[in-house]
């Protein structure tokens, strides 16, 4: 299975709800973040990747149709070398709309203290990732929306244009239909991982490791 669709827009331009898009277009698996916590061995895999050392993506992907989100977009433009065939699909948002998210999101889970040696590697991946692709200055809003705006116009730029869809979650299906030579499905598109969605889920995760390391009764 090859690659039919890089995703080189960065968390929070509506990567969660592309990935469920284009698994529906595609009847096959797309790779997110979500997928990195699925996959613990494929941390240092990324982590090489943010150190320039060479990866093997169609070992990495295998299985996947698509790949979208950080840490993939961090490296849309070598994917796109490996995978020439497949389209580059731009997911972009209003500075503005995309910091807050950000903030309210995936930024703060980046710093939370992991307890666990898979968390701290996990951990230790995004920074090297964010150092080496984007920045690692992520509460300091000029520097990320700047990198954020450097980032969308380097792939405008030098994306083949033949190539590259540039998409927002209200364009819904069309582009990526076009572009695919696929039907639009009947169905609304999906819309998930909402700031409140993704706020809970955190809660959630804070709960249970909470609960793990509660002492035990013994009664």
């Amino acid at each position: 299975m090859s690659l039919k669709v890089i995703g080189a827009g960065l968390g929070r331009t509506g990567t969660f709800s592309l990935k469920l898009g284009l698994e529906t277009l595609l009847d096959a698996p797309c790779y997110h973040m979500f997928e990195v916590f699925k996959n613990p061995t494929h941390v240092q895999i990324w982590h090489d990747a943010a150190l320039g050392k060479p990866v093997d993506w169609n070992s990495l992907l295998d299985g996947f149709d698509a790949a979208v989100d950080w840490p993939a977009s961090a490296y849309w433009k070598p994917l796109s070398e490996a995978f020439p065939e497949a389209i580059i699909v731009l997911s972009k948002r209003d500075a503005e709309k995309w910091y807050t998210s950000a903030s309210n999101t995936i930024f703060p889970s980046i710093h939370e203290p992991r307890d666990s040696e898979e968390g701290r590697a996990w951990q230790e991946m995004i920074f090297a990732t964010m150092e080496n692709t984007f920045t690692r200055d992520l509460m300091n809003k000029d520097a990320v929306i700047a990198e954020f705006e450097k980032h969308n116009a380097h792939v405008i730029a030098t994306a083949p244009a033949n190539r590259l869809v540039v998409w927002e979650a209200t364009d819904g299906w069309e582009p990526l239909c076009s572009a695919l030579n696929l039907p639009i499905p009947s169905q609304p598109f999906p819309k998930a991982n909402t700031t409140e969605e993704f706020q809970a889920q955190v809660e959630k995760r804070k709960s249970a490791s909470a609960s793990d390391h509660a002492p035990q009764s013994s009664e």
